[in-house]
């Protein structure tokens, strides 16, 4: 039965973003070849297209962004917050002039729907670097003692999920503080990175104050043990997070480490059902599960189970999947062939471990790489779906009795970074909000952010806070 509505292509124009051939390293205000001469091409995920080819950074490129960013550091940290403040409005409003181009040159680089960047990226960087100039001249007021210093040389390392976002996340405060910075974009998707290098020297950014270093694992490892780094920010995986954790053991770095999540999403039976569908469908599938903070456990009362989930399996055959381009599509592209296959592989898992598969029916195109909206119900806690971060659009359903039921089994996990909590009760909210082990927890929504607002994780989802007043702390000597 066709539906009652459908859906014409609304494709937004490549036109808008004008994409070199080759880019080089971002190093003290100029790009430049890497040392090696050792080059890769960052690949569309929707279409498998080369889009650029990207110079690779080894250690003697470290080193030089490093003295680099050293050198700044001596008249960047000179300069009253209110100057250094000028340069981060500057920058954000220059985000948000280019904020059309920087959208389409994400969802390009990384897969994700354009109205995702258009929508909830692009307006989330501005924000953080508006916030975060606001704090450049009220550091003595930020409870951390009167004239609190900044560390040296911040080197940060992001992740592929959310490029420009975790830039935004990572030098905005470092620069408010009066830090420099190295950064290193994942290999997958260093594009917007350097364009933000062409917005900071757009803004007139002092050189070296900010270095962009595409490239691999090792790039990464270079800048974390190289002598002359301060500070370590990282996000991404639990396993490089401890690799890093290990590596700066003994030194006198400052770290913070946002990794891996398995958040659990709570449902009880006096939620709104179809608001608490909609913050399923945004708490797993938003950027096709691949968040860190997704609501990839959902817990559910028995005694709604079979309602919601009915509601909730009529809601994903809705969503569109296909061109990320599309201002209609729901479900874009999944980053890479490497992730797809892990996905692959943990979605079998399950399988073979006898929970029940439902995938929602949608056409996959010939090309890039896509994964359908996906759930497992007759899920346990043994369950390696239920315990394992799966990084993709793949929901664990479990089901509880009591609040005490709830809490347990979401609190049984390696991982603490998010939770949901869906009920019409406020003392209900507060109660279990209080005994979860997570680091942010929402209560009827998901995958709300703010630059207003602390994030971060307990255990293996590692430790510190980024965003608001407390994200301040990790880039100051207190």
């Amino acid at each position: 039965m066709a539906s009652a509505f459908e859906y014409a292509p609304a494709p937004e124009s490549r036109s808008v973003v004008d994409i070199a051939p080759s880019y080089g390293l971002f190093i003290d205000g100029e790009f430049v070849d890497a040392a090696e001469g050792k080059v890769f091409k960052t690949v569309s995920p929707s279409t498998e297209e080369v889009l650029s080819e990207v110079a690779r950074a080894g250690a003697e490129d470290v080193d030089r962004a490093v003295r680099a960013a050293r050198k700044a550091f001596e008249k960047w940290s000179a300069l009253p917050g209110s100057e250094r403040a000028k340069y981060l409005f500057r920058i954000a409003r220059i985000i948000q002039e280019r904020s059309r181009e920087l959208a389409v040159l994400e969802t390009l680089d990384n897969g994700k729907p354009i109205k995702e960047t258009r929508d909830a990226d692009l307006p989330l960087v501005a924000a953080h670097f508006f916030y975060y100039a606001g704090w450049a001249d009220k550091l003595d007021h930020a409870g951390y003692g009167a004239n609190p210093r900044p560390l040296g040389v911040a080197g940060q390392i992001i992740p592929w999920n959310f490029p420009l976002l975790m830039l935004a996340w990572k030098i905005a405060p470092a620069l408010a503080t009066g830090n420099t910075v190295v950064l290193k974009p994942a290999e997958t998707t260093p594009l917007t990175a350097l364009f933000f290098a062409d917005v900071c020297r757009q803004a007139g950014l002092p050189k070296g104050v900010v270095n962009i270093l595409p490239g691999y694992g090792d790039a990464g490892a270079a800048l974390v043990e190289h002598p002359d780094v301060n500070k370590v920010a990282f996000t991404g995986s639990t396993a490089v997070g401890k690799a890093i954790a290990r590596s700066v053991a003994g030194t006198d770095k400052k770290v913070t480490l946002e990794l891996g999540g398995k958040g659990a999403n709570i449902v009880f039976d006096d939620a709104p059902i179809d608001q608490a569908v909609e913050g399923i469908v945004n708490g797993i599938f938003f950027n096709q599960g691949q968040v860190c903070c997704a609501g990839s456990r959902l817990l559910v009362q028995e005694s709604v189970q079979d309602e919601l989930l009915d509601a909730l399996k009529r809601r994903l055959s809705t969503l569109r999947l296909g061109d990320p381009l599309d201002k209609n599509t729901d479900i874009g592209a999944i980053n890479s062939s490497e992730q797809l296959t892990r996905i692959t592989d943990l979605v079998e898992r399950g399988e073979a471990e006898g929970a029940e598969r439902w995938t929602a029916a949608c056409e996959i195109p010939s090309a890039g790489y896509w994964f359908a909206p996906t759930l497992f119900t007759g899920v346990t806690q043994a369950h390696t779906i239920a315990r394992d971060e799966i990084f993709g659009p793949v929901l664990s359903v479990l089901s509880f009795r009591t609040p005490d039921e709830a809490v347990a089994k979401a609190n049984n996990s390696q991982y603490g970074l998010s939770a949901g909590i869906w009920t019409e009760k406020g003392s209900r909210i507060l109660a279990v909000a209080n005994k979860l082990r997570a680091g942010v927890v929402w209560a009827n929504t998901f995958n709300k952010f703010d630059p207003t607002s602390p994030f971060g994780g307990y255990k293996e989802s590692g430790f510190g806070r980024e965003g608001g007043r407390h994200g301040l702390e990790a880039y100051l000597d207190v």
